[in-house]
């Protein structure tokens, strides 16, 4: 079975740099990497040469459109049996194909997704980010279960596989941003695609470097999953409202403690409690005080920033409709 690993970049020839390092270094090696330059200001064709006698790799330029569909653009040049998709902020183990590889075979799946973790080179705020996105305690804990809430397990684009025969018969993402990687999923096993988490293909996912690019892409997550419910009405859980209620109940919580201070500190309590077990998840996980309580603070941007995206688009969403 030969792979196509299909790796979407926008102005990170450095991080890209490392991912292409770690292909070079893979067990499994019938594979062929596809590099699609999505309207970058800073190029990454320097980078790829670099590797063209090390992989056989192929890099192409086109006008920003987004991932999605820089994706497609990718899935139509692909030669592979099997399309793999990695952002380019990843790293991965030598054993990685292998895995994926061993996984399909053994599982019959037609598209699987992975999960991540952090890596020991990682800054604290990235140890801290990617605590928070793979917690129990927020959204973050359903994004690496076997099946979603409801169905079975929604990949993600992060790290993500499907057949030749998923994207001809879908012909790849419809749209290319505000959550096309979980309307992607939804339609492949709407079609009777089977799907599943692969444990052992997990990556060590970089995301987001500081706190404040932490904040402008979950409040996109937040945004994004409502406008998936656009799509698919009824693949909005009621776990999905739950950063919503925090937000609500953050800012409610700050504002009745100037207000009605005894009943702000009551709810100031149950806060207490809930950032308590989120830290004490943390250092059980992370084995460090400073990343632990890093910690408490991306999970609180998390669930805040995505329950104010979720709020914003729903408004939007409710207002679009009563007007039509």
């Amino acid at each position: 079975m030969q792979f196509s690993v299909i790796i979407p970049v926008y102005n990170r020839p450095q991080e890209l740099d490392e991912l292409l390092a770690c292909l070079t270094k893979q067990s499994y090696t019938n594979f062929e990497v596809i590099i699609i330059e999505d309207g970058s200001q800073l190029d990454s064709k320097s980078i790829v040469d670099q590797y063209q006698k090390q992989l056989s790799i192929s890099y192409y330029v086109k006008e920003n459109g987004g991932q999605g569909f820089a994706r497609n653009y990718a899935f139509e040049r692909a030669k592979g049996d099997f399309f793999v998709i990695l952002d380019s902020d990843a790293l991965i183990e030598s054993n990685y194909l292998q895995a994926v590889f061993t996984g399909i075979q053994r599982d019959k799946l037609d598209l699987f997704g992975g999960p991540d973790q952090d890596h020991p080179s990682f800054t604290a705020v990235q140890k801290a980010i990617s605590f928070a996105m793979t917690s129990l305690f927020t959204t973050g804990g359903i994004r690496g279960k076997a099946k979603n809430v409801g169905g079975q397990f929604h990949p993600r684009s992060f790290n993500m596989g499907i057949s030749r025969e998923v994207w001809e018969k879908t012909q790849g993402f419809k749209i290319t941003r505000m959550g096309e990687d979980i309307e992607f999923s939804i339609r492949c096993i709407s079609l009777g695609f089977k799907s599943g988490l692969l444990p052992e293909a997990f990556i060590y996912h970089k995301r987001r470097t500081s706190f404040k690019q932490f904040y402008k892409q979950i409040h996109f997550f937040g945004r994004a999953r409502i406008n998936i419910s656009r799509f698919y009405p009824a693949e909005l859980k009621w776990v999905h409202f739950f950063p919503a209620c925090y937000f609500i109940y953050f800012w409610n919580t700050l504002l009745l403690n100037i207000l009605l201070p005894t009943l702000g500190n009551f709810m100031f309590m149950g806060l207490s409690l809930y950032w308590l077990a989120i830290l004490l998840d943390a250092f059980t996980k992370t084995k460090s005080l400073k990343v632990s309580l890093l910690g408490l603070i991306a999970a609180n941007i998390q669930l805040l920033a995505y329950g104010q995206g979720f709020i914003e688009e729903g408004i939007k969403k409710i207002t679009s409709t009563s007007q039509e």
